[in-house]
């Protein structure tokens, strides 16, 4: 490992490689879940303000990366959350539970795969029985495997793509919107992917396309009944999905105008804003928090 800080510009992650989905726990460094940069370029642990005290929150893919993140920095405001994530990521799941917990919120945890509608109908069922409520809906899990050319792509893989990123951001919202109110909110991980057009992740750049005009759509449906949706874009993050999806060339490129990836918990703070009433007045806008890369939109 290196001395410098992972917030400080020139920092490069080091290459690695993993089996899909990848796993959190045994990435060297560790990603940033619960620390924020500093002016220096160093870091300080989030300082939490009690905005979302008594929220309660569900988290697709929380056991790592950034919903890991959001979901500590929801228990660092005073929210329990409900994750879910895929069998295999057990062992990161129980290890947000562990973190989410240390704060002194909930955390319940739900292993399924949500490319079936029907799991998605149960993950939303089940978090009400145990919650009492969903006050945030944060619609994260993703997957993504690159391909340099259409002609590549399998289908197979074009399909899970979409079965993954973007029909059960559909099927759960379609679930929970029923039991929110006035004042509750759904935030949807986009990327900047869907702006800049990333040759390499066709399929994965496709879906988040179809993730803002879904976030804009379904924003116009509910706003005037006081509920809020929006999304974040992030740029590159150091997450599991780097050694697990992307070749070494693509790993070394992993910057941003910034000079360094940017880490899960500065992804995280922007989700907090977006479920917070700090952002009243954010409606069917997308936070492009990349690292520097002017898109428009």
């Amino acid at each position: 490992m290196t001395d410098k800080s992972q917030f400080e510009s020139g920092y490069q992650i080091p290459t690695g490689s993993q089996k899909a989905p990848g796993s959190q726990n045994v990435l060297d460094p560790q990603p940033a879940s619960e620390n924020v940069p500093t002016e220096d370029g160093g870091y300080q642990l989030y300082k939490a303000a009690g905005k979302l005290k008594g929220k309660k929150a569900l988290i697709t893919g929380g056991d790592s990366g950034i919903g890991k993140a959001t979901a500590i920095l929801f228990a660092m405001e005073g929210c329990d959350s409900y994750i879910a994530y895929l069998d295999e990521e057990e062992k990161d799941a129980q290890d947000t539970k562990k973190r989410v917990e240390s704060y002194g919120q909930k955390c319940y945890l739900h292993p399924t795969n949500l490319k079936q509608k029907e799991n998605c109908k149960k993950v939303v069922e089940s978090a009400l029985e145990k919650m009492g409520a969903i006050n945030i809906l944060f619609n994260n899990a993703a997957y993504q495997m690159m391909q340099y050319s259409i002609l590549d792509i399998p289908e197979e893989q074009w399909e899970h793509t979409f079965d993954t990123n973007i029909h059960p951001f559909f099927y759960l919202s379609k679930y929970v919107l029923p039991h929110m109110q006035k004042g509750d909110t759904i935030i949807n991980n986009a990327s900047i992917n869907a702006y800049i057009g990333r040759p390499d992740l066709l399929d994965y750049t496709s879906t988040k396309g179809a993730i803002v005009s879904f976030t804009r759509g379904l924003s116009n449906q509910f706003v005037s009944k006081g509920i809020r949706v929006n999304a974040v874009a992030p740029g590159p993050v150091w997450t599991p999905l780097v050694h697990s999806t992307m070749d070494k060339s693509a790993q070394e490129q992993f910057t941003s105008p910034m000079g360094r990836p940017g880490q899960p918990s500065e992804i995280a703070t922007c989700v907090v804003f977006l479920a917070s009433t700090d952002s009243s007045q954010l409606s069917g806008q997308v936070i492009h928090c990349n690292g520097g890369v002017i898109v428009n939109g």
